[in-house]
């Protein structure tokens, strides 16, 4: 099946001078796939002979000829996400930051952050990492419900992921993030106070929380289509969402993208450049790349991915060229997200007054900035975001 990937030639693209510019690495190794996970992941059994030492060669060679495409842009923030880092080891994961740095410029003070499983990660990792130059860990927690985890197809212990993230604060980690899944069939509004405590309690200064999504093709979706297991429902969805933002403002952790809450200074800075116009180039299997405003992804096969870089090509699978309609609808179905607010300055007249309408609904508060007026969606807004955009668009 890898082998049918068809790779397409990638125009040419130019960062725009002066926002903030990103890279991605994808991982594709999982020792297991969780049931709920729809991510580009690949076990042993599945990877067509590739292994880390022959994915982290082709990694260099993607990222020698993205720096030869990109004239050698400066790069604010390196994000290694997956599948499961980790399971590269620390040795690896240094190298792979030497290799950026060997073809990319980073700014001083440049946010690095990998992505990690608790089963997979000890002290002597995580030392080894931040000694490599790691500024920012996020680890893989979902609950500490033993049923919910269960469910979900998690190996790791309920307490793993407390405890590994004490380790990385111990390696000098000052910027830790815990993952949290609410949702789950079966699962309690304790299990979530639970969780959302434990996280608190770990001393983390960012949590991420999601809504747990059924995707298609995933084991999760087969039980619930069966009658096995019961379909998230989305007044549950919202009451628990309530509940995790009600408990995380407590403890002093602030909202600043709807999923995401941090103490002040431990926001993820590569993951609003997402969100707020920056640019970045995806590199690994499956990746995702977005550049001025050409968007692409690579073929998600790890045997294609090193096939193809062998042969020096990049192994683009498909790509589009965003127009203005496109880029506007962008800018507000992801700006909005933010706790900075989207700037009334972007929308067009019966943009602003659709607006206003949300205003008296009670749906977004509008606050004075010094550059304007922005648009910043309310608790009740958060978990309406998408029908908002939807109204705002018309």
């Amino acid at each position: 099946m890898a082998l049918r990937e068809a790779p397409v030639d990638l125009p040419e693209v130019r960062p725009i001078p002066g926002r903030p510019f990103g890279l991605y690495v994808h991982v594709p190794f999982c020792v297991t796939r969780c049931g709920y996970c729809d991510f580009n992941t690949y076990t042993p059994a599945e990877l067509g002979g590739v292994n880390p030492d022959a994915w982290l060669l082709a990694v260099r060679t993607e990222l020698e000829m993205a720096a030869a495409r990109l004239d050698a842009a400066v790069v604010h923030t390196v994000f290694v996400g997956g599948g499961t880092p980790s399971l590269l080891g620390g040795e690896r994961l240094a190298t792979l930051l030497d290799m950026v740095r060997e073809h990319f410029v980073l700014t001083p003070g440049a946010e690095v952050t990998t992505e990690a499983n608790p089963e997979s990660t000890w002290p002597e990792f995580f030392a080894a990492i931040r000694a490599a130059g790691y500024t920012r860990v996020s680890l893989g927690m979902q609950s500490v419900a033993p049923r919910v985890l269960a469910t979900l197809d998690r190996v790791h212990s309920p307490g793993r992921a407390l405890a590994a993230a004490r380790e990385a604060m111990g390696a000098g980690f000052d910027h830790v993030n815990l993952d949290l899944i609410y949702g789950t069939p079966g699962e309690s509004d304790d299990d979530v106070l639970r969780s959302v405590d434990a996280a608190v309690e770990a001393g983390v200064d960012h949590v991420s929380a999601y809504a747990l999504v059924v995707e298609d093709g995933t084991a999760l979706a087969r039980r619930v289509r069966s009658g096995e297991l019961a379909a998230p429902d989305d007044d549950v969805l919202a009451h628990r969402y309530e509940l995790v933002d009600a408990r995380l403002s407590e403890a002093g952790l602030t909202w600043y993208e709807v999923s995401n809450w941090s103490k002040p200074g431990g926001e993820c800075r590569h993951n609003l450049g997402y969100w707020d116009g920056g640019q970045w180039w995806g590199a690994g299997p499956g990746a995702h790349g977005y550049v001025g405003a050409t968007r692409w992804w690579n073929v998600k096969h790890p045997s294609t991915y090193a096939r193809l870089l062998a042969g020096a090509r990049l192994p683009v699978a498909g790509f589009e060229q965003l127009g203005s309609e496109a880029l506007h609808t962008e800018d507000v179905l992801l700006k909005i997200r933010l706790r900075q607010g989207l700037p009334l300055a972007l929308l067009g007249a019966a943009e602003r007054e659709r607006a206003g309408t949300l205003l008296a609904e009670g749906v977004a508060d509008r606050l004075l900035v010094s550059d304007g007026d922005t648009v910043v969606l309310t608790r009740r807004g958060r978990l309406l975001a998408d029908a908002v955009v939807r109204t705002l668009l018309g």
